[in-house]
């Protein structure tokens, strides 16, 4: 008897493929087998080799424990070459033009003025996902293919002040590669920007006219760490406004203390898109160098830089050694729960953990 035909048939499938690209795995296998000794990114960044210092600042930035002994070697190493910079942090509310200023400002060094430029963009990163886009190099066209310039984005990863973590050890390493201006371009203002002033030489504050009351919203703490304050977009129908914007800001600026270095900071009017006003903020920024120099606050700031980053890299460190600990780790999230039910309070919370701490550190071999 014939067996019925059936109206299915079944066809041999396609051989499925693996999800993971097996040329990727195989890169990063050969990576890790060519890890150069430190010594190695030293003579590069010496050298001045802008690829050799890009790897130099992605092993700064990584949290693999091997990397990061690695860093502080290579930090180590070039610090003796590193100092011999002009600093500049550059901020400013969100939509004033802080990208499409520095590609300005930076090309405005490179070209007319010779300089070998740093800038070191800080991306926001999602809250939620810790991503970050990076997409600096592509808002700054000219300057990225500018031979005389540097632009490395990095997360800013919620760090203080929106500035990526380690961007102070990047400093250090673009200065030692022979970068004599260091721009950081900053995610935005806040109170926490103590964190940029307290890692560069000139603070440069950008901000809008015409978009409502100039002083509204100003944090009296910004302005004060402020030693210049720029208008952008001073053009078109906008320049009459930020006219009328820049005598008020030097009338609220004469109301603040006098700085410690005894500088009035100016009010400038600057133009991205007609390139006017470039040149005096340069002016400006040389002539606050020459004249804190001469004064000694110049390295007495730096000084007072170095103890403040000795006091951060201590709680970071502290910080890092509290979630190493897989008890403590558990112990935070049970919390966490905890806290959200109103079972404890963040405080007595914050206490309990304090002292398991101290005991993972008294039982912890040395």
């Amino acid at each position: 008897m014939k067996k019925p035909k059936k109206a299915l048939k079944i066809q041999k499938g396609v051989e499925s493929v693996s999800s993971i690209n097996q040329k990727a795995k195989l890169n990063a296998k050969r990576f890790q087998k060519k890890q150069k000794p430190a010594q190695y990114y030293v003579d590069g960044i010496l050298a001045g080799d802008r690829t050799i210092l890009s790897q130099a600042i992605t092993l700064v930035e990584s949290v693999n424990p091997k990397h990061q002994s690695k860093a502080r070697e290579i930090i180590q190493a070039c610090l003796p070459y590193s100092g011999n910079s002009i600093r500049i942090g550059i901020t400013g509310v969100p939509g004033v033009g802080k990208s499409t200023f520095i590609e300005t400002f930076g090309l405005y060094l490179c070209q007319d003025l010779k300089k070998k430029v740093a800038v070191l963009a800080v991306d926001p990163s999602s809250e939620k996902t810790g991503g970050s886009i990076l997409g600096d190099k592509t808002r700054m066209e000219e300057l990225s293919v500018e031979k005389n310039a540097f632009i490395r984005p990095s997360p800013s990863a919620s760090s203080l002040g929106g500035v990526s973590r380690k961007t102070r050890e990047t400093i250090l390493l673009c200065e030692a590669c022979g970068f004599d201006t260091i721009l950081i371009e900053t995610v935005g203002v806040g109170q926490s920007e103590t964190a940029v002033h307290s890692m560069v030489d000139f603070f440069l504050l950008l901000m809008l006219a015409g978009a409502g009351d100039e002083l509204q919203g100003i944090k009296r703490g910004i302005m004060e760490m402020a030693d210049a304050i720029a208008l952008t977009k001073a053009d078109g129908e906008n320049a009459l406004a930020c006219k009328k914007a820049k005598n008020n800001y030097q009338y609220a600026l004469h109301m603040l203390p006098a700085k410690e270095s005894d500088w009035i900071p100016p009010v400038l009017l600057t133009s991205s898109l007609e390139k006017h006003g470039i040149s005096e903020i340069a002016t400006t920024i040389d002539s606050f160098k020459n004249k804190t120099h001469i004064s000694g606050y110049f390295d007495h700031h730096r000084k007072t830089q170095n103890q403040y980053w000795f006091h951060e890299s201590m709680k970071n460190q502290i910080g890092d050694l509290l979630y190493s600990f897989p008890r403590i780790k558990k112990a935070i999230k049970q919390l966490d729960e905890d806290i959200i039910h109103s079972k404890i309070n963040p405080f007595d919370a914050s206490d309990q953990i304090f002292y398991q701490f101290l005991e993972e550190i008294k039982n912890k071999p040395l």
